[in-house]
């Protein structure tokens, strides 16, 4: 016999196959829960930074008067930061209501009917690519630690012990909106009037820009395509309002 192969069966031997994840993957935390944050974070800051710029150089674009252009700044500011965060409550809520009840299904079918629920489980481990003793195998282990969480997992997608709170999202939406919004408020007050519109357009291009690179990075997607989206859907936003603000302003 080759004795390297002899050597490569004895290494096999004494060095198991690492059990475990890739260190650059999020095995060890509830990816789902980041998701949503980031979601709820990176959808509050963007529509802050837009939506608020969209309001002042639309006005800056009918009038050079700074009251006036602070005045629907703020206006816009808190409307929007109020709206996103009902609008996240009303969204979660509802998105957890679901699961409840869906949870609650489970456990009445799990206690009236455990037999059924263990054959269902193994049935969707054959689904799945396991061949059936394997997957009643698996499904009775998981079954013993916690039928709930198995159930749950495989038939619907849903961490019992991880569902996403309404409040925690509402105050997300609001804070990262709130802090959007500065952007643009605070340069065209600060700027001088000269100066504002294309001060203002700079930095929430920039901004747009981090926002978009920082929702690619944590959330393991393409920087590029999310740089360029935020980029230019706010560019084109703040173009149209600007411009809309110019051609009210003449008539007015």
């Amino acid at each position: 016999m080759d004795s390297s192969a002899v050597g490569s069966d004895a290494a096999a031997e004494a060095d198991p196959p690492h059990v475990g994840g890739h260190p650059d993957e999020p095995h060890d935390e509830s990816f789902n829960d980041r998701l949503n944050w980031l979601r709820a974070g990176v959808l509050g800051a963007n529509d802050g930074i837009v939506s608020v710029a969209g309001v002042v150089l639309g006005v800056a674009g009918a009038t050079t008067d700074r009251t006036a252009i602070m005045i629907a700044g703020v206006a816009g500011l808190v409307a929007g930061a109020m709206s996103m965060a009902a609008g996240e409550y009303v969204s979660v809520s509802t998105q957890r209501d679901s699961e409840e009840a869906l949870l609650a299904k489970e456990r009445r079918e799990l206690r009236e009917d455990p037999d059924d629920e263990l054959a269902e489980l193994a049935g969707l481990y054959v689904e799945k690519g396991l061949d059936a003793d394997l997957a009643l195998q698996v499904a009775r282990q998981l079954t013993e630690k916690d039928a709930l969480g198995a159930h749950a997992e495989v038939e619907l997608g849903i961490d019992p012990d991880d569902l996403t709170s309404p409040w925690n999202a509402a105050l997300a939406s609001m804070v990262a909106f709130t802090i959007g919004a500065l952007l643009p408020l605070l340069t065209i007050l600060l700027v001088t009037p000269d100066l504002r519109v294309a001060v203002t357009i700079g930095a929430v291009t920039a901004a747009l820009a981090l926002t978009g690179w920082a929702s690619a990075r944590f959330g393991y997607g393409s920087v590029r395509r999310a740089v360029l989206r935020n980029m230019l859907g706010g560019l084109l936003a703040m173009v149209v309002t600007h411009l809309i603000g110019q051609a009210l302003g003449t008539q007015v």
